[in-house]
């Protein structure tokens, strides 16, 4: 299975993103990609409020949404957007995945849960929840070719989530990310691998990459992990371009039976002694 990471540099207009997604998603279909996934917010990345509100829809009106069916059925490939901003009440938003099959069906869409709220090294600071309204469900999707589970970008610090999808078989555990610069230089490597060793399963994240118009500065460095935590895949740079590399299922099934974690957890009471 040939599967494909675009890494984007997204800007504030949702037209203008959709045509620098669907240059690279066309290349890496070009090469035999089958599954193709973008990065968080591939649609807008837009700081300002006010901005991102005068820009985004319901989904059953938005543009990306509707171009990406039609991208995915032309190609006849997976086409995972790894999320974009989807209104759903007054000044609140979603941050939405969506993965749509090769018959440009809506095959499955996935509300980033984990909110980042945070305070940084030289004044950096987000507060996610403040415009975004967290998800209360997890995504595994489970076709014919594959066992996916989905999740976004700052989802990927909190381990239970993916240990839930292992245990109900994921294959491919997915992260697409807007990860900061700061954060990415120290943290995106080693938690992109952790979530992979942990599960047994591979990891395929798409990334934003460098310098936005909205003034933020994000880390690149898509990559494709395979089961036994050795990176397949990267894009080493913070640049737009596509990485690709070719996955063998079986390996999940070999990481597995070597390590079988999995099925070794046990239960146990925590004690507290002073």
């Amino acid at each position: 299975m040939q599967v494909a990471c675009i890494q984007m540099r997204s800007g504030v207009s949702i037209a203008h993103n959709i045509e620098a997604m669907e240059a690279l998603v066309r290349q890496a279909a070009g090469v035999g990609a089958t599954y193709i996934q973008t990065p968080e917010m591939t649609g807008i990345l837009q700081k300002n409020r006010k901005g991102l509100f005068a820009e985004i829809t319901s989904q059953e009106d938005d543009l990306l949404a509707q171009y990406s069916a039609k991208l995915a059925k032309e190609l006849g490939i997976w086409l995972h957007i790894g999320s974009h901003a989807i209104l759903v009440g007054e000044e609140k938003a979603a941050n939405r995945a969506f993965l749509f099959s090769p018959a440009g069906a809506l095959a499955a869409t996935y509300d980033k849960i984990h909110m980042f709220d945070v305070d940084l090294d030289n004044g950096e600071s987000w507060r996610e929840s403040k415009v975004y309204q967290p998800g209360e469900k997890a995504c595994l999707v489970n076709t014919e070719h594959f066992k996916l589970g989905m999740s976004i970008c700052y989802d990927v610090r909190f381990p239970h989530l993916y240990r839930d999808y292992g245990l109900e078989g994921a294959q491919i555990l997915t992260a697409p990310a807007a990860f900061t610069r700061q954060t990415g230089r120290a943290h995106w490597h080693i938690l992109q691998r952790s979530r992979a060793i942990e599960n047994g399963a591979f990891v395929i994240s798409a990334a934003q990459g460098g310098d936005h118009e909205d003034g933020r500065e994000t880390y690149g460095h898509s990559v494709i992990i395979n089961p036994w935590g050795e990176v397949i895949g990267e894009l080493p740079h913070e640049e737009p371009g596509f990485i690709s590399a070719e996955i063998n299922l079986n390996e999940v099934m070999e990481a597995r039976k070597k390590i079988p974690n999995l099925k070794n957890a046990r239960q146990f009471n925590l004690e507290s002694v002073k």
